[in-house]
């Protein structure tokens, strides 16, 4: 069964930063009754729809990604959870006493301060102890569709709950326990729902409603949640490009797409911002300079009032007087005298070599010469 769906929207300008999405509900209402009746034709849906397990969920598909992360509170019209639905309350540890007491003592202070849901109390020590074990924590996320969390114990959660209840969307949502309009509070988280938007992508989904509801209660919820998901956005303009209706097992219907004029609108917005941006750091380099334009005359003031206050230092000059040089006599200077040892052993070898060597004369060599002839 296909349903061609058009949705007639308020002409909207973008020089508010957030704008709300007003939808057309005639149209809205035939989208929810083209998808109930998709729930209806399968088999298997019968017995969810019975029992309330369908979920009604609201697809949001964005022009740009956002730049940082988001989480948005939604209050519905009419409950997502029943009052004996799953949700799990994570309480401090109150002095001198033990988990047993810890846990009558928020359940008696929940039911005095008018707190109707069937809520779940696990003091932050019996989560340290019994919950350890990965397997425990599993068990835990599986047992519960909605966390809360004692605002005073918030920040010490994720080192003992783990990344699972993160990567599943089911992180606890912080509650003032010391607040005077509690079960007003509690009432609106465990009736609403929430939707965190990603800076990892374009799409963001929220729970809305479940197939136990009639068609007009699911109207009223998706329109609520539409217009508090588009004010709340922390983008410039509307951003939302194509909104879908869908439950678990079905399609995904188109209720709202946005025409080309809205990217337009959107640069032209966000180039306004980069201006503004531009604009406000040329102010600050301007000052900068002044600043820095003023010390620097400052500082060159102070030198030329030193350079004139100094005055000028003479060295007087002192007659220098010559060192005495100490006259050395020529009778005082001696010569060293030379080991006794080594000239003895000299003197002898000389003698020695004479004795060897006879002097040789002219007749001698003569005499040589004549024998040498013979």
């Amino acid at each position: 069964m296909s349903m061609r769906l058009v949705l007639t929207l308020h002409t909207c300008s973008m020089e508010s930063p957030r704008e709300e999405l007003v939808l057309d509900r005639s149209q809205v209402k035939k989208a929810v009754q083209a998808l109930q009746a998709y729930i209806k034709s399968s088999s298997s849906s019968q017995k969810l729809f019975q029992n309330e397990g369908q979920v009604v969920s609201l697809l949001f598909t964005q022009w740009k990604i956002p730049k940082k992360e988001q989480i948005i509170r939604i209050p519905l019209p009419h409950a997502l959870r029943t009052e004996s639905g799953d949700v799990c309350l994570f309480t401090k540890d109150e002095p001198n006493m033990t988990t047993e007491q810890t846990r009558r003592f928020y359940k008696k202070l929940l039911t005095e301060r008018g707190v109707k849901h069937v809520i779940e109390v696990i003091p932050f020590k019996m989560l340290k102890t019994e919950y350890k074990p990965f397997e425990a924590k599993k068990r835990l996320l599986g047992n519960f569709d909605l966390f809360l969390a004692d605002a005073r114990i918030r920040r010490r959660l994720p080192s003992q709950i783990g990344k699972h209840f993160y990567l599943r969307k089911k992180s606890p949502l912080s509650v003032n326990l010391e607040s005077k309009h509690l079960a007003r509070y509690m009432e609106r988280l465990i009736h609403g729902t929430t939707v965190s938007v990603s800076n990892k992508g374009s799409c963001c989904m929220a729970r809305v409603a479940h197939s136990g509801m009639t068609a007009d209660e699911i109207v009223e919820n998706v329109i609520t949640a539409v217009s508090t998901i588009s004010s709340k956005l922390a983008t410039t303009g509307t951003n939302i490009k194509i909104i879908h209706l869908k439950s678990e097992t079905s399609v995904a219907l188109p209720i709202y797409t946005s025409d080309l004029s809205h990217v337009q609108l959107l640069e032209e917005a966000q180039k306004k911002a980069r201006l503004t941006k531009g604009a406000q750091k040329r102010k600050k380099e301007n000052e900068k300079t002044e600043v820095s334009e003023l010390i620097t005359k400052e500082t060159e003031k102070d030198k030329d009032s030193e350079e004139e206050e100094m005055p000028q230092l003479v060295p007087i000059e002192t007659p220098a007087k010559k060192p005495k040089q100490e006259g050395i006599s020529i009778k005082g200077l001696k010569k060293a005298p030379k080991p006794a040892g080594k000239g003895l052993k000299k003197t002898v070898k000389d003698k020695k070599l004479a004795k060897i060597t006879p002097k040789v004369t002219e007749p001698v060599l003569k005499r040589k010469a004549k024998t040498n002839k013979i």
